[in-house]
């Protein structure tokens, strides 16, 4: 069917942001900004550090839902989504099935250990479990894997943008990076997630115009997804087993669903949102009510690309040379489509860059809170007072922004920004995904096997990882395009495009063939790259635990590890729960608080816990071995016991006959 309409690049049409587009473009920065100002004003004379990187641990999880929701869909997600569809076909829509895996994982074994613990960085937990050397290893990785990641997404959408609209690029990237440098230094997680809140819903809006709009040009959703299916755009039940193949139900459901998991359940930036709110329900609730919104959004973005397509089927402006890569086919087609609706190009443009921002306040925010609780509390020796901390955080906020508005610059060469992305992702945020598996999964890892086995999931994964890039292996090449229906006469502007292309006027398929025989690893699809570092992390860490001397299960403080078998069967009779337990004492986490009597003063102890103690009285201080304490067991005898005198695996051991006391004071 011959189309009614052209598009710019055919008419030599000079499309552009106008001052309505930019006024509606600054009016999504300012209002962003305004709420950081907002809280900055009403917690002046609040000097919590908590209060600032955590919002008092008060937050509603509605919000918190929102924000957690927005970093999802980031800007990468708006532009590689339907590039995906665009270039290959729909079965990326079944991350929404996966993310039933993610929302399990984190809702359900991740989070609740770092909730019960009340950190503030996800890395205290390492420590707790594996020791200092591997908390401040994992550290660095994650700060390493934040940096470039929030550089991909400033740059990626500045430059996309920069091709099509004629914003500038440094102006863009220097405007949301400043923009978004500002609100979260002033208003910290309260400006972060309420920001992200409002953020989420103008890119609803945006991709929601872009939809209606494009249904409507070319007649219909229903006629969008005939010309999609004709062309093979809509695979959604690829079952394939090989692992090569690039996107399957298996990969992208389990791959992914795990791959999600490295971000909703142990990154510090969404973990940190989740751990912002009053009880352990609503974090969950939190959680569990992402799966409705990312399915709405992710559907509503696949459908985007299914209809974009149809927009430009026979004629590829990527084959043409209008735009470098698919990435720009979003602000393209948004300047075709709406160019001529002054201030609804600024809207859609808004919702790529509110994408943006979300993504990079909450990584900034992760990034100062990691930085504080692992690299100066530790090696500090006196207390930090909350000024000094929420100070240190500000500073950090800015000092991290402008290093990432400098890597911005750096990322232009690495290529489709969606696969790039889950690309970084699996080499760093993979094994310390495994880390935290094997932590609180496995009790007898031990802290050799925490080093040894995510640091070699790390090796691995970048050596499959890069090497996979450099030596160009493709092995599922993109689906066909053709340039058979531009009207290239339209217009002299494009007689240079016409003659390098007029040989290739039929319908071709981007001609990437792969290297013959590549490594076995370099051929496995990215979605695993997660799961292959999960898996090495767990295998290697035991391996190398069982050899050094493995941790016994009924030495380690419970809370350190997820009751699995009580969490996802509890239908299950006690006494199988309790051996599937692995000698782990669970159900003896509750905090005891006792008296202690010191020059007549009495306090409470601090946050200890006891096991077969009932009581303890007369207790100078944990660390003191002049004084004894008077212990009362559950039978009701009493007896005077030394006192505590020295920390293994989290627990502290006591001279008490047959008694330990796990100290939580974090």
């Amino acid at each position: 069917m011959e189309r009614t309409y052209q598009y710019n690049f055919e008419t030599n049409k000079n499309v552009a942001f106008n001052e309505i587009d930019f006024i509606v473009f600054g009016a999504t920065l300012l209002a962003s900004a305004s709420i950081g100002l907002y809280y900055a004003i009403r917690d002046r004379k609040s000097d919590d550090a908590e209060d600032f990187l955590l919002g008092g641990r008060k937050m509603h999880y509605l919000p918190v839902s929102l924000s957690l929701l927005s970093s999802f869909i980031s800007a990468i997600t708006l532009l590689g989504t339907p590039a995906e569809v665009y270039r290959y076909n729909t079965m990326y829509w079944w991350i929404t099935v996966g993310f039933l895996i993610t929302a399990m994982g984190a809702a359900h074994i991740f989070i609740p250990v770092f909730y019960n613990l009340k950190v503030v960085s996800t890395f205290k937990y390492a420590e707790l479990r594996f020791g200092k050397v591997t908390r401040f290893s994992a550290s660095i990785i994650y700060l390493v894997w934040m940096m470039l990641y929030m550089s991909i997404v400033l740059y990626g959408p500045s430059l996309a943008l920069n091709a099509v609209t004629g914003l500038s690029l440094w102006g863009s990237v220097f405007a949301v990076g400043l923009v978004t440098i500002f609100y979260t230094t002033l208003g910290g997680m309260k400006a972060v997630v309420w920001s992200d809140s409002l953020q989420m819903l103008i890119m609803f809006a945006g991709m929601m115009t872009l939809l209606v709009a494009g249904s409507l040009k070319i007649g219909g959703l229903d006629k969008a997804w005939q010309v999609a299916e004709r062309n093979g755009r809509t695979l959604l039940l690829e079952f394939d087993p090989d692992p090569s193949t690039r996107h399957t139900v298996w990969n992208v459901v389990i791959g992914g669903g795990i791959f999600w998991g490295a971000i909703y359940g142990i990154n510090q930036a969404q973990v940190q949102r989740a751990i912002s709110v009053s009880s352990m329900s609503n974090m969950r609730k939190a959680i569990w009510l992402n799966f409705p919104g990312m399915a709405i959004i992710l559907t509503l973005v696949c459908l985007v690309g299914v209809v974009m397509f149809a927009y430009y089927e026979r004629c590829d402006p990527v084959t043409l040379g209008i735009i470098k890569s698919s990435d720009q086919l979003i602000p393209l087609f948004t300047m075709d489509l709406l160019g001529s609706y002054h201030g609804l190009p600024g809207l859609v443009l808004s919702c790529v860059f509110s994408g943006s921002l979300s993504t990079i306040s909450s990584g900034l925010n992760a990034v100062a809170a990691v930085l504080l609780e692992d690299f100066v509390r530790p090696f500090y020796p006196r207390h930090i007072s909350g000024r000094a901390s929420t100070i240190f955080s500000k500073v950090t906020i800015v000092v991290a922004g402008l290093c990432c508005i400098g890597l911005a610059f750096v990322v232009s060469k690495l290529g489709a920004i969606l696969q790039v992305a889950y690309i970084l992702f699996g080499i760093l945020g993979g094994p310390l995904l495994g880390l935290f598996t094997l932590g609180m999964l496995f009790p007898w890892a031990n802290k050799w096997g925490g080093l040894v086995g995510h640091l070699t999931a790390l090796i691995l994964l970048m050596f499959v990882g890069l090497g996979t890039k450099f030596n160009n292996v493709v092995i599922t090449p993109p689906s066909p395009v053709t340039t058979s229906g531009c009207y290239l006469n339209a217009t002299s502007a494009l007689t240079t495009v016409a003659a390098t292309v007029a040989s290739t006027m039929t319908t071709t398929a981007v001609n990437q063939t792969p290297k013959e025989d590549p490594f076995i690893l370099y051929r496995m699809s990215y979605m695993w790259y997660t799961s292959l570092a999960v898996l090495t992390t767990v295998v290697v860490g035991l391996l190398v635990s069982f050899a050094t001397g493995a941790t016994k299960p009924e030495e380690l403080d419970p809370r350190l590890i997820c009751a699995f078998f009580d969490e996802f069967c509890p239908w299950l009779p006690e006494k199988t729960r309790k051996r599937l337990r692995f000698g782990v004492r669970h159900g003896e986490e509750d905090v005891k608080p006792t008296d202690i009597t010191k020059s007549g003063k009495v306090g409470m102890v601090n946050a200890a816990y006891f096991t077969d103690v009932d009581d303890v009285s007369k207790q100078r201080a944990a660390s003191s071995t002049t004084l004894s304490d008077t212990v009362t067991k559950p039978s009701g005898t009493q007896s005077a016991e030394p006192n505590v005198m020295s920390n293994t695996n989290g627990v502290h051991k006591t001279l008490y006959p047959s008694t330990e006391i796990h100290s939580t004071n974090l």
